[in-house]
């Protein structure tokens, strides 16, 4: 029975260890992702700490116009980081990567996923999730294809009507046929998909201008990962915000959002998910940081980031 007490304390304590060994990453790109991936730290997930003196840490390798923008950095089943992102205005498809450290980076790839649409004008702002259940992994990202939802088309900017659409994979080899994701009846774009305890949320930007801009962050929820998805919610931001990403520390949600009008990183906090806290004015970012990522990664893995980082300074 002593053994058995032992055993459990010992358990707890573990257990709280592991708790308290998260930091937090943000992934993000500086002026149009000409110079590619930036990173940086958190202990509160308030206070941003620029990696490697904000300079890149990844130069962009794909694409015609090869920019790095919107990158998006999950944690997958096979314990590697897979990142996805915009690599272009105008192109049908994305950037891919993957690292085992979030220091060293496989050779990238650009990834077709609208090329059996000719009429597709773009692929931007893509995002990439774990499904735990089914083993693989759903990539979903905006693209304007004129003429497909015609009731919205007059009323985006440059006549772009977004809606969302997705792709899924095991190995990142093989893909499956793409497909609608979300068609809520209005211009989408920069959904960030997150899970809690009764399925799925979405946060994402109702790109909306005409004829009241809208511009703004909402949310919908869904039972199932691949939908469907509920009519978005009321805004949770103020306009003129785009690239939504959020993240769980302890009770409290946070979604962290880029005011692209102003060039600065706003955040909204949450308990129920129902009521809104506007805590922009409590954050720093490092100057110029946009439309990114949030992850919590564990203190070891940022130490050794940090470690790299200085050494290849000094």
């Amino acid at each position: 029975m002593k053994n058995y007490i032992v055993l459990l304390s010992l358990l707890f304590v573990f257990g709280c260890a592991e708790k308290e060994a998260d930091s937090y990453l943000f992934s993000y790109f500086k002026d149009n992702g000409q110079d590619g991936l930036h990173l940086a730290y958190s202990e509160d997930g308030l206070q941003w700490t620029a990696i490697n003196e904000d300079a890149s840490v990844l130069k962009p390798r794909v694409g015609k116009d090869k920019l790095m923008r919107d990158p998006c950095i999950i944690l997958g089943g096979d314990n590697k980081y897979h990142m996805v992102w915009t690599v272009s205005w105008k192109e049908k498809g994305i950037g891919y990567a993957s690292s085992s450290d979030l220091i060293h980076w496989s050779e990238q790839k650009f990834l077709p996923v609208m090329q059996d649409e000719p009429e597709a004008r773009n692929c931007w702002a893509p995002e990439i999730f774990y499904d735990e259940n089914s083993k693989e992994y759903i990539i979903h990202w905006a693209t304007t294809i004129p003429g497909r939802f015609p009731e919205t088309d007059a009323l985006g900017d440059d006549g772009y009507n977004h809606r969302m659409y997705y792709t899924t994979t095991k190995d990142f080899v093989a893909f499956t046929d793409t497909q609608l994701f979300y068609e809520p009846g209005l211009n989408v774009i920069d959904a960030n998909i997150n899970k809690n305890r009764e399925g799925y949320l979405m946060f994402l930007k109702d790109e909306t201008l005409l004829p009241n801009p809208q511009k703004n962050i909402r949310i919908a929820t869904s039972k199932d990962l691949k939908g469907p998805y509920s009519t978005p919610s009321e805004p949770i931001t103020s306009n003129w915000v785009e690239g939504p990403t959020s993240i769980k520390k302890n009770d409290e949600w946070i979604v962290y959002f880029d005011r692209y009008m102003s060039q600065k990183i706003g955040a909204v906090t949450s308990s129920d998910l129902m009521v809104w806290k506007d805590i922009s004015d409590d954050i720093s970012f490092p100057v110029g940081t946009r439309h990114g990522s949030v992850l919590k990664v564990k203190k070891s893995t940022l130490k050794r980031i940090l470690s790299h980082y200085d050494k290849v300074k000094k």
